[in-house]
């Protein structure tokens, strides 16, 4: 009997559910959806949205800051392309100053330049004169000393007192002239 009675139970349908299970059931649902809807889903709400702010935040951080790099790389630029302008500023202006300093430098060199050459020349015509001079006087003495010879006679005083030997070295020297 015992099948039999299985078999009278089957006879229900399974996918209904008795009643009061049914009942049951539902105000077990509604206390739970009750409570998730009261306590849990405010918070889940509030967990969420702050985590939508803190992306959205964490968005507009970046846009600020990528913002703020390139405002920075521009300023870094800028001052780069300064710097640059600077430098050839400056490193035409050396090259005008060491321009200008090479042509000073040229200048007092062709100035000392001509200066010692005035000076040498300067000096050459002392040393000239001075030779001329010690020449003149040498040829004297020899010229007399030839004349006391052949006359036999001292003729030293004589001579340079009368000035022969000066006229002769004079005219000598204006036959050497006039031959140039």
């Amino acid at each position: 009997m015992t099948l039999l009675q299985t078999a009278a139970s089957e006879a229900e349908n399974p996918l209904i559910p008795p009643i009061p299970e049914l009942v049951i059931g539902l105000i077990a649902f509604l206390i739970v959806f009750g409570f998730l809807a009261k306590v849990l889903l405010p918070r889940i709400n509030k967990v969420l949205e702050q985590r939508h702010e803190a992306i959205e935040g964490g968005m507009e951080k970046a846009e600020a800051a990528q913002a703020e790099a390139q405002a920075t790389l521009e300023q870094y630029r800028q001052q780069l392309a300064e710097a640059r302008h600077e430098a050839n500023r400056l490193r035409q202006e050396a090259q005008e100053q060491g321009a200008a300093l090479i042509a000073e430098m040229r200048s007092e060199g062709q100035r000392q330049r001509e200066e010692i050459i005035a000076a040498g020349h300067a000096q050459i015509e002392a040393d000239r004169k001075q030779a001329a001079l010690a020449l003149r006087q040498d040829v004297g003495k020899l010229a007399v000393e030839l004349a006391s010879k052949l006359v036999g006679e001292a003729l030293e005083e004589h001579a340079r007192q009368s000035g022969v030997i000066d006229r002769f070295l004079d005219e000598l020297e204006e036959k050497a002239e006039a031959t140039r």
